[in-house]
């Protein structure tokens, strides 16, 4: 796997689930990681658990990612206190399940605001300092979900299709830049989401899937530190679905 030292790594919905072990795996390759999620003290605790298991630099960073000037403030406390970011991870995301006759309007608009408008807030802070720098990585997360929609999950699987359009539009505008854009969209992964589902319902989901297991966070990481790497350099516009065959 590839070194990340020196690299500034910025991650959204870092504190749980996919998000942490992120985190974690940039961390163990040596990466300065910028965990940011919705308080400050959660924050700065992962980040002091990073700098104790893996004796890297990490930092806390509040946010508010779906408040654009929440974002902009951040994002400028994050250059100013290392100068560059070299590699964005949007991941923070949520769910508000209802079928489409009984979704609110507000149920909506916060899964687009959460999910959606949060990445173009994100990716607009960092693009140019990466335009000045000439080089950058941004991996935004999606899900099969947004591949193939669900029932019960239109306001979700909308955020989730757009982060796609989003990601190609970005690889298409700032590719000469050096910058690189690119999806990865997971499939059912063993979190405290799963874990809270019925034990028939995951029996059905993995009795589908060709590879008969749920995906692990780590094969989520191990997705978005390729992306990230030099191994990728010439990788762009691209949606890299790590969900155990669920969607081909």
């Amino acid at each position: 796997m590839a070194n990340f030292e020196n690299k500034i790594v910025v991650i959204t919905g870092a504190t749980r689930g996919i998000g942490l072990g992120l985190v974690e795996a940039f961390s163990a390759q040596k990466a300065t990681v910028v965990v940011c999620g919705t308080k400050q003290e959660t924050c700065d605790a992962v980040a002091q658990t990073l700098r104790e298991t893996y004796g890297t630099v990490a930092s806390g960073q509040a946010v508010n990612v779906a408040v654009s000037e929440a974002v902009q403030e951040a994002f400028k406390a994050i250059l100013t206190q290392y100068g560059r970011i070299d590699i964005l991870v949007n991941n923070a995301g949520i769910t508000r399940d209802n079928l489409l006759i009984r979704m609110s309007d507000e149920e909506w608009a916060q899964v687009l605001r959460t999910n959606l408008d949060s990445a173009f807030y994100t990716t607009k802070a960092v693009i140019r300092p990466m335009m000045k720098q000439k080089s950058g990585r941004i991996i935004n997360m999606a899900s099969v979900v947004g591949l193939m929609g669900n029932q019960g999950q239109a306001n979700y699987a909308a955020s989730k299709a757009g982060l796609i359009g989003f990601s190609k539009s970005v690889a298409k505008e700032y590719g000469s830049k050096g910058i690189t854009c690119n999806v990865v969209a997971p499939g059912f992964i063993q979190t405290e989401m799963t874990d809270v589902l019925p034990k028939d319902y995951l029996a059905a989901i993995i009795a589908q899937l060709p590879l008969k297991r749920l995906g692990r966070v780590s094969d989520v990481a191990d997705a978005v530190l390729f992306l990230a790497s030099d191994a990728a350099t010439y990788i762009t516009g691209q949606t890299l679905s790590v969900d155990g065959g669920m969607v081909m």
